[in-house]
């Protein structure tokens, strides 16, 4: 069963079958959160996302049709609108300062903390990006997502996934060069 196609287990899951369902969710969690996370930022907001993400699918199974998109761009559609709406929430909600977040500063190997550093530095500049550009860089740089398949997930145009991949790149190179010394340690 669990060498089962997604498009199969789908099918399954929508006549209320749990057990494909949960192979689904088991084949999916890790690449879901994934994305969630490099979107929010957050473990707890990125596991909710990823839940919810994975309820939807529970909720809309038997309504789900192949119609050209794999279930896995289906399943990244949903993941993307869900992180997409709590950015937006987020942004109504948030005071315009929040804290930041507190460094662990317990010893380690200097290769451990110069990693760290530079994932933070290139995080926080991902995440200055607006939220669509952040988006298309997460699908096709992080998730290894082609082009068409990531236009697919954010309901765009595979000229405009481009440019919200040229825009952003640029803007994290831009962000990223006076830093680059620090970055190649």
């Amino acid at each position: 069963m669990d060498q089962e196609s997604d498009e199969a287990l789908v099918a399954r899951a929508g006549q209320g079958d749990r057990r494909a369902a949960s192979i689904l969710v088991e084949r999916h969690t890790d690449k879901i959160y994934a994305v969630c996370f490099r979107m929010l930022r957050s473990r707890p907001a990125a596991e909710d996302a990823a839940q919810e993400t994975f309820f939807r699918l529970w909720k809309h199974a038997s309504r789900w049709r192949p119609q050209g998109a794999k279930f896995e761009t289906w399943l990244y559609r949903v993941a993307m609108n869900i992180c997409l709406d709590q950015l937006r929430k987020r942004k109504r909600e948030a005071p315009e300062e929040s804290a930041p977040e507190q460094v662990d500063e317990s010893p380690r190997q200097d290769e451990r903390i110069f990693a760290a550093e530079r994932r933070l530095v290139v995080d926080e500049a991902l995440a200055s990006l607006p939220d669509r550009q952040r988006a298309a860089i997460n699908l096709c740089h992080y998730q290894e997502l082609s082009n068409i398949e990531a236009a697919k997930i954010m309901d765009v145009s595979v000229d405009a996934l481009e440019s919200l991949l040229a825009r952003g790149r640029r803007a994290l190179r831009d962000r990223l060069t006076p830093m680059r010394e620090q970055l190649t340690g």
